[in-house]
């Protein structure tokens, strides 16, 4: 390309980027004629920008423009977000007593210990247990001694008994150990709680000799086998992340291992400072390789648009107030046509209204093509370009410079 041609693309450029400053992004697009005139000259409003535009195949190559063809295309994304993993709410438990007392032993006593359900964790020892064991021996004597005869004497003794019993059930001693103490007559100074779950000791903030009030937190005990992920997403990208919805994750303690997950829950609510929602993954952790705690990386991987049409980004020219696309019709000319924006993935973004599919536009370099369309509106051309068109410079200087003239 000659000098001419050079400081006319300059130009060209220089013209859009001036245009284009304080213009922000537009989604949505103005019904409006190919191949847009002047108004100004009918008196009319604002001067429409842009007129069509030909370039023969050979200026097209010179200036890098590409053409392509509309089509319709699945849209998929991926929608990345950074979470943490925690222990599921569902599967976590705290021991704590219902009756005063002193842990006399401990038979779990650091945290981080692996329990089974059912599994002794401690001894307490209570005094008001003490005297509620001996009431039942007492209520359980006095009911043998009652001549069932007596209907009246022996249905109190029996309510005693049941009330008696009641209340240790009350204290958590399980019904096995109210038979034996009822068959033994031994009383035990001490209640054993027992694990109410398998997992892992979390918290145990209890020691031995320590006294303990009804319900104070002996033991926070999870089920760690599953886990949750939880991160937060934009405001834009909630309508793609649904419940049920899979998703993988990703921890820096396991580099390249991907592990699913589902999404089991999406927070009510936004976050009015970060203009974010929570969203909650579920994911399967038998071998507790994941640690709550870690930091993790959830991708979400969700359909966009199914079978819709779009185009490359980089085809659309967005001016603040529509976008364009130029559109290559039968006659070689390259007509402005505004269009409506969908959403968009990657490289490409789907078009609501203004093209159909099988139509040829330029999908590269057409900020080129709309600095000539602005200056052909104007009634000027890029030096070399005659009418709208480019055309080849007839007035080329020889080697070695142009001619000076004074």
């Amino acid at each position: 390309m000659t000098t001419r041609h050079i400081v006319g693309l300059l130009i060209a450029v220089s013209s859009t980027l001036a245009c284009g400053r304080g213009e922000s992004t537009s989604t949505g697009g103005q019904a409006v004629a190919e191949g847009e005139v002047d108004h100004s000259q009918h008196g009319g409003g604002a001067p429409a920008t842009r007129q069509a535009v030909h370039l023969t195949p050979d200026q097209a190559r010179a200036l890098g423009v590409v053409f392509s063809t509309v089509e319709r295309r699945d849209l998929d994304r991926t929608i990345r977000t950074v979470g943490s993993i925690q222990a599921s709410e569902d599967r976590v438990a705290d021991v704590t007593p219902k009756i005063e007392g002193f842990v006399e032993r401990l038979y779990v006593s650091t945290t981080g210990e692996t329990v089974r359900a059912g599994q002794r964790l401690l001894a307490l020892y209570s005094p008001g247990l003490v005297s509620a064991q001996e009431e039942l021996l007492t209520a359980k004597r006095l009911a043998e001694q009652v001549d069932p005869a007596a209907q009246e004497a022996w249905r109190s003794a029996q309510a005693m008994l049941e009330a008696s019993r009641r209340r240790l059930a009350y204290w958590d001693i399980t019904p096995a150990q109210i038979q034996r103490l009822e068959e033994t007559g031994e009383v035990t100074k001490t209640l054993t709680l027992a694990a109410p779950t398998s997992g892992i000791v979390l918290e145990k903030p209890v020691i031995e000799g320590q006294r303990v009030m009804p319900g104070m937190l002996l033991y926070r005990i999870a089920d760690l086998s599953q886990i949750w992920v939880e991160g937060d997403l934009f405001e834009q990208d909630l309508q793609f992340v649904r419940a049920g919805a899979q998703a993988h994750i990703e921890v820096a303690a396991y580099p390249g291992e991907h592990l699913m997950g589902d999404v089991s829950f999406v927070y009510p609510t936004v976050d009015v400072s970060t203009r974010t929602n929570r969203v909650r993954v579920t994911v399967a952790n038998s071998d507790l390789r994941l640690k709550p705690g870690m930091f993790a990386t959830i991708f979400f991987d969700t359909r966009i648009g199914e079978n819709v049409v779009a185009v490359p980004l980089e085809a659309v020219i967005v001016t603040g107030e529509r976008n364009l696309v130029f559109v290559r019709d039968e006659e070689e000319m390259l007509q402005p046509r505004p269009v409506v924006l969908g959403a968009h993935v990657a490289d490409y973004v789907q078009i609501l209204s203004g093209l159909e599919p099988g139509e040829v536009i330029v999908s590269s370099a057409n900020f080129l093509v709309d600095a000539e369309s602005r200056l052909a509106t104007s009634g000027g051309a890029m030096p070399g370009m005659q009418h709208g068109a480019l055309e080849p410079d007839t007035a080329a200087p020889p080697p070695g410079g142009e001619h000076q003239h004074d």
